[in-house]
């Protein structure tokens, strides 16, 4: 009943924004030049050079795909998407006078002004239009429709305000049908009256939203409705199977329910790649001696490699070689029994701050970081992000419970909402629910806030041995 946006649709939106932003300077502009307002002067004074366009639709780009403008949850309610462009908007123009003071200082600031007013008054009216379009298209043969839910649990209740949420779609919930009805809840019957509620009240779409227990009620309420014109939509109770999200696809007219697929739609997995390789280059100049010279000092200090290679479990589980410093004498993973203990709660714990097998060197590296500096190159062959859940050890995974598995969704990384919530203080095979927090949240505002609060911690040597 709510429509899903795909990658096509999203570029659309994406690249008419960026198209807006040109009409927009283009439009202030006119305006500076004709209406005689503030210090008159040449038309072609008023004119903005190349330059002030390509800034603005770089800036315009990056800062819609950070702030996630593009989010479905924002695409399918009005309000929200109205919202959102509008600060957005208001955030790439502030930047972008930040841009021109240091670079284009000439540039009229009441025509600059005229350009914020045009832009705002462009892409609502695009997104308006473009919603309108979407409406008359799919969204207009149902103008108005009533739903009928059947069930009174939890799932009732979250598909109810689900619904409520997207009135806009022509969507109203006229209330529930359960055979044990709680007192809070809007009831209009019982599973057996169902066919004279849809009657009376002119029901066109039923939720059916029962427990998993209910399965032959199901049956017999399914055949009961086969024969009224009534939509008839089941939501299934398995949440509790899915990894992180339950979606339905129709795939050549049978309906399959997806209990684990990509977290990222293929716009945040563009942006966040794009992202990855951008930031990690740009590293890389200073990056590249630092890691020269710790090589060496690792070298120095004892005997071994400088580098360090393990097997480590990335996105969707698949195994991969994770490059570090060496920190530790050379067969320490030979020694790993001696260091590994339980806690109070029978859980493992195999790091410790004082752990005999950490060199000299590498117990600089460790409290300063350094020891992940050749992690960017995992990150420039695609293996690993910048941000995200840290690929664990093989041998810790096996004793994940299922539950845990869910980390593995998205891209590993080299920083996280772990590591910037506590670090190594925190065995990270103990705090999974940071890694879904990450997951269910995401986004490249998130990404960013976790790079800024890495480098706090790593200045503050926080939590790291």
């Amino acid at each position: 009943m709510t429509r899903q946006f795909n990658l096509r649709f999203t570029l659309f939106l994406f690249f008419s924004d960026l198209a807006l932003v040109w009409a927009a300077l283009g439009l202030a502009t006119l305006t500076r030049t004709a209406i005689p307002l503030g210090r008159q002067a040449d038309p072609n004074t008023w004119l903005l050079p190349l330059p002030v366009y390509v800034m603005g639709a770089l800036l315009w780009g990056a800062t819609f795909a950070v702030l996630n403008v593009y989010a479905p949850q924002y695409l399918a309610h009005p309000v929200l998407e109205l919202m959102r462009l509008a600060e957005a908007i208001f955030f790439a123009w502030l930047t972008l006078a930040g841009w021109l003071y240091f670079t284009y200082r000439d540039v009229s600031r009441l025509e600059y002004g005229y350009f914020l007013l045009a832009d705002l008054a462009l892409t609502v009216l695009h997104r308006l239009a473009v919603r309108a379009w979407v409406r008359w298209r799919g969204g207009g043969r149902y103008p108005k429709r009533r739903v009928l839910i059947v069930g009174a649990g939890e799932n009732a209740r979250e598909i109810a305000a689900t619904l409520r949420a997207h009135a806009w779609l022509g969507l109203e919930v006229l209330g529930f049908l359960c055979d044990n009805p709680p007192d809070d809840l809007p009831t209009l019957g019982t599973l057996a009256e169902a066919p004279h509620v849809i009657a009376a009240h002119h029901v066109a779409e039923v939720v059916i939203a029962l427990p998993r227990g209910h399965t032959h009620d199901l049956r017999a309420l399914v055949y009961r409705l086969q024969a009224l014109p009534v939509n008839i939509r089941l939501l299934p109770d398995y949440f509790d199977l899915a990894f992180l999200r339950l979606n339905v696809e129709n795939f050549g007219g049978m309906p399959l329910l997806s209990l684990k697929e990509p977290v990222l739609d293929p716009f945040q997995r563009l942006v966040k790649r794009t992202f990855d390789l951008l930031v990690t280059s740009l590293a890389m100049i200073p990056a590249l001696p630092l890691m020269a010279t710790v090589a060496l000092a690792i070298r120095l200090d004892s005997a071994g490699p400088a580098l360090f290679k393990q097997k480590r479990v990335g996105e969707g589980g698949r195994l991969f070689t994770m490059y570090k410093f060496r920190t530790m004498i050379v067969g320490a993973e030979a020694l790993q029994a001696e260091v590994s203990a339980l806690d109070a709660d029978g859980n493992l714990i195999h790091k410790r701050a004082d752990d005999p097998r950490v060199t000299r060197v590498g117990r600089f590296l460790r409290r300063t970081s350094l020891d992940e500096l050749p992690q960017l190159f995992n990150v420039l062959r695609g293996e690993m992000s910048l941000v995200g859940p840290r690929p664990e050890l093989p041998w810790l995974v096996e004793r994940y419970e299922d539950w845990q598995r869910k980390r593995f969704e998205v891209p590993q990384g080299i920083t996280g909402w772990w590591q910037v919530n506590g670090r190594a203080d925190r065995p990270m095979h103990l705090h999974t629910e940071d890694d879904l927090y990450y997951i269910r949240n995401y986004s490249v505002w998130l990404d960013l806030k976790i790079l800024w609060l890495t480098v706090q911690s790593v200045l503050l040597r926080k939590g790291a041995f």
